[in-house]
């Protein structure tokens, strides 16, 4: 038996023309193919759509079509992306074959194009034996998503949070017992089901591990179906035992920047005990996603932009906030004239000023000196004995220690074997160097005096470098 399974369509306004362009494809190629039933597990709608919608218009049309080669079950997906309700309008909409929604938890025979579901979660004694009566095709097991506000009314917040896994393996175990009758009569079982399954992969890469996910890869393969159709992560991938797959045919399109993977849908060929699961790729839109861990590479854009005639560009970088001119945004744009999508994504990175860590710990004026020149990698002593000098002398004495420095320092560099005089040219005796010392008047206006009471320096022990 084949069974055409699509997932995650996510019709809006937005992803229209992907979604279209690749369910259009996807529905197409089931046709030709000649599958004898179609399955969305979920998310159809991106988000609620009004009645007049084009998105809502144009998937309505490709349902439509669908069910005219083949019957087709539809699972509740997200309720973001689909309303409660919003399915039930699509069972109006069929034209050769039945179209049923599944809302709640339950179990759903096939037979000649009709689909016949149980009271309960599961059949009961009495539907099993008309099941068996009629020998149906194949029966289905959906779990849509769980409603955790309700699920948290029934068991406890606590419970909902990080035993929702727990609760669904109990009830997928129990409809393991019924599927392995329906399995021994050699009627086909098929799990359909919205939600993450512990250690899937996203289509970023992303491996999904916690306490909070639907199931497990153990819970799942419990429930005795020879094939389990989910939905809700978007990219394709499955697992095997023992001939039993499950799998992710990921979403029919690509919505999203950095997506791994093909996009396609999945053709199922499933017999009693054995299933096989192969993706059929739509044409999914192309994407190139460059990133730089700095500045952008204009040489490296210019030679991208050649081969990304109608394709999605995203570029990337960062840069120091100074550094945030540099970067010409116009001249990118210019590259990427012919993109069908150009989406720049520049970081900024802040200059961040930090206060040295200790200062503020020290108790006296010089070991504060000294914990900053730690920091800065300066030598102290320079600094404490410039300190100290202003601690102690007034401004007259200071100016006239520098200027003996100055003139101690030039003499000591005329003095040098780089300056020796030249021959036939007389050298300087000490007298010279002597006459060398400038008659320097120093003017002092409102200087402190010598003996400056302790208050006029107090600002020197207040704590300047206090975080």
């Amino acid at each position: 038996m084949k069974i055409a399974h699509f997932s995650d369509l996510h019709y809006a306004p937005g992803n229209l023309e992907e979604a279209d362009r690749c369910f259009g494809y996807a529905t197409e190629h089931a046709v030709l193919a000649h599958a004898n039933a179609a399955v969305i597990s979920g998310d159809a709608t991106d988000h609620r759509l009004d009645a007049h919608a084009p998105s809502l218009n144009r998937l309505a049309r490709r349902i439509n079509g669908l069910s005219g080669s083949m019957p087709v079950l539809m699972l509740q997906g997200t309720f973001s992306h689909e309303p409660p309700g919003t399915l039930r309008n699509f069972e109006l909409m069929s034209d050769t074959h039945q179209i049923y929604v599944a809302e709640r938890v339950q179990q759903v025979s096939l037979h000649e194009g009709r689909f016949y579901a149980s009271s309960g979660p599961v059949f009961s004694d009495d539907e099993l034996r008309e099941v068996f009566a009629i020998g149906a095709d194949v029966v289905f097991t959906c779990l849509p998503t769980v409603n955790k506000g309700q699920l948290a009314a029934a068991v406890g917040a606590k419970e909902a949070a990080t035993g929702l896994e727990a609760v669904l393996s109990d009830y997928l175990r129990s409809a393991g017992r019924i599927n392995d009758r329906l399995r021994a009569a050699g009627i086909r079982t098929v799990g359909v089901s919205h939600g993450t399954v512990n250690g899937c992969t996203t289509e970023h890469g992303v491996t999904m591990a916690g306490f909070d996910h639907e199931f497990s890869l153990g819970g799942l393969f419990e429930a005795e179906c020879d094939a389990f159709m989910l939905g809700h992560i978007h990219k394709s991938q499955q697992w095997e035992r023992a001939g039993r797959v499950i799998a992710y045919p990921g979403s029919i399109g690509r919505f999203h920047y950095g997506e791994e993977g093909g996009k396609g849908y999945l053709m199922w060929d499933i017999q009693v005990g054995n299933a096989e699961a192969n993706l059929i790729v739509t044409p999914s839109r192309e994407i190139v996603c460059i990133d730089f861990d700095g500045p952008p590479d204009m040489q490296r854009l210019s030679a991208i932009a050649l081969d990304a005639t109608d394709k999605f560009v995203r570029i990337r970088w960062q840069v120091d906030e100074e550094h945030r001119q540099s970067v010409d945004r116009d001249a990118i744009a210019a590259l990427f004239t012919n993109a069908a999508e150009l989406k720049i994504e520049a970081r900024v990175l802040p200059v961040v000023r930090s206060r040295a860590q200790g200062i503020s710990l020290e108790t006296t004026i010089d070991r504060k000196i000294e914990r900053w020149c730690e920091h800065a990698d300066v030598e102290a002593g320079p600094l404490l004995a410039r300190f100290q000098l202003l601690e102690t002398a007034n401004a007259e004495t200071i100016a006239a220690r520098v200027l003996a420095d100055l003139v101690e320092s030039d003499a000591l560099a005329q003095c040098s074997p780089d300056t020796a005089p030249a021959a036939g040219q007389a050298e300087r005796t000490e007298a010279d160097v002597e006459l060398a010392m400038p008659d320097a008047t120093v003017e002092v206006v409102d200087s402190i005096p010598a003996a400056a009471p302790a208050t006029q320096l107090s600002w020197l022990d207040d704590d300047l470098f206090a975080a």
